[in-house]
């Protein structure tokens, strides 16, 4: 980064504290690898019969807000 950049940087950065916000960092999954969708599949068949699987799907299904979506 050039000196223009990392001072815009950390003036953006100051102002976010200021507002009362802090960094964090998260890690997720990248889902780009092969590998990803080979895990989602060997995941949801764990669960494909389990009966405390279907018992919060039907929860999520009665209790979901979807009115506003678009």
């Amino acid at each position: 980064m050039t000196a223009a950049t990392n001072l815009r940087v950390q003036k953006h950065r100051a102002q976010l504290r200021a507002a009362g916000l802090r960094p964090i960092q998260i890690w997720v999954p990248d889902t780009r690898q092969s590998s990803f969708a080979e895990e989602c599949r060997r995941q949801s068949l764990l669960l494909k019969n389990d009966p405390l699987e279907s018992e919060i799907k039907d929860w999520l299904d009665e209790v979901r807000d979807t009115k506003d979506w678009k």
